[in-house]
């Protein structure tokens, strides 16, 4: 960056930082500029962790053998190439937590932040500049990276503030699924039918927790994911969050198609689809009737396969493109902890790991 950034002010949506190509916005940049020195309308964080997306942390995970040693490794090249944790195979990131640094002028005017606060970023580290000094340690059961860093989130860039009733390992974890439990609230009505794939993740939880408070006693929550014998799953099904529970690979149709006609004869008004796998597009299409909508949370899903699958088969569904952002989602996402707290106990057991915990 040329001159002195605190006498400038960047683009609200942070194309400054675009190093190349030129023209582009953050999110679809190869490389950005992740030098920590704040613009007039920038917020720097230092960063306590990462919480990388599911899909993109498995394929990291796998591709490096689940070795931790390597894993980080290949998060500390994808950062240091490309000024951001942005993974090219999955084209996914996740989120940061972490305390603010330094605001610029034009941010400290809106009195919404201050120097100290602890905060969660809403936006994707795909499109956050973001330097990595060091991996202290990484969680291989959450995808979880503790790191020393610094990131930049722009003018327009969601933040939330950590909670003091939720522990901030909890609500980092829930943060970054906040769009999943909010779109649920806003599609879900009063006795229909949801359809959770990939219902034992905690985005899929969520969305079971917010279909069961919005379909009512009246309607119906169905749960799918490989096993019913994960601590997800049977959270899930001993809690009463689904009616019925179908154990299947949704990445094939067929298994899924032999199961509909016990767990949902009617099929489902809303299919909410939670995987961090691939190819599982047909088999939530095939769990919706005609005229109901597929909720595509998933960063793993492929467009071209659902379009073409949904037209291959016959199908007159509405298919939604999973938004990370919804109106107030931060706090819808934290406040369904809350509202259920079995759910926030069995969250905090599962993800309120602290970094000195081996």
């Amino acid at each position: 960056m040329m001159g002195s950034p605190l006498e400038r002010k960047g683009c609200a949506f942070g194309s400054h930082r675009v190093l190349e190509p030129p023209g582009a916005f953050p999110q679809s940049a190869w490389r950005l500029d992740s030098t920590p020195v704040v613009f007039d309308n920038e917020i720097l964080c230092d960063v306590d962790a990462l919480n990388v997306d599911s899909a993109s942390f498995r394929q990291i995970a796998e591709s490096c053998e689940d070795d931790a040693g390597r894993i980080a490794a290949r998060i500390l090249e994808i950062v240091r190439e490309r000024g951001k944790q942005h993974n090219p195979h999955t084209g996914s990131g996740g989120i940061f937590v972490g305390r603010v640094r330094e605001i610029g002028a034009a941010i400290a005017a809106r009195g919404d932040v201050r120097p100290g606060d602890r905060i969660a970023s809403l936006v994707s580290l795909t499109l956050t500049p973001l330097a990595i000094e060091e991996i202290v340690r990484i969680d291989m059961t959450s995808g979880r990276v503790w790191v020393k860093g610094t990131a930049v989130l722009f003018e327009r860039s969601s933040f939330a503030p950590l909670p003091d009733d939720i522990p901030a390992e909890v609500a980092l974890a829930v943060l970054d699924v906040a769009g999943a439990p909010a779109q649920v609230r806003r599609l879900a009505t009063p006795g229909g039918t949801v359809a959770v794939v990939g219902a034992d993740g905690k985005s899929g939880m969520l969305a079971c927790a917010q279909a069961r408070d919005r379909v009512g006693v009246s309607g119906r929550v169905v749960g799918i994911a490989p096993s019913a014998e994960t601590a997800g799953a049977r959270f899930l099904i001993e809690g009463n969050y689904v009616d019925a529970f179908i154990a299947a690979d949704a990445r094939s149709p067929l298994e899924i198609l032999g199961e509909i006609p016990q767990a949902l004869p009617e099929l489902a008004d809303l299919t909410v689809n939670c995987v961090n796998v691939p190819g599982t597009e047909l088999a939530s299409i095939l769990c919706t009737k005609d005229g109901g909508s597929v909720y595509f949370f998933s960063m793993s899903t492929s467009f071209t396969a659902a379009a073409l699958g949904a037209e291959g088969v016959a199908k007159d569904v509405t298919m939604i493109v999973g938004n990370g952002y919804t109106k107030g989602h931060a706090e819808i996402a934290l406040q369904t902890l809350r509202d259920h707290p079995a759910l926030l106990a069995h969250f905090v057991e599962r993800y309120g790991v602290q970094p000195e915990a081996a």
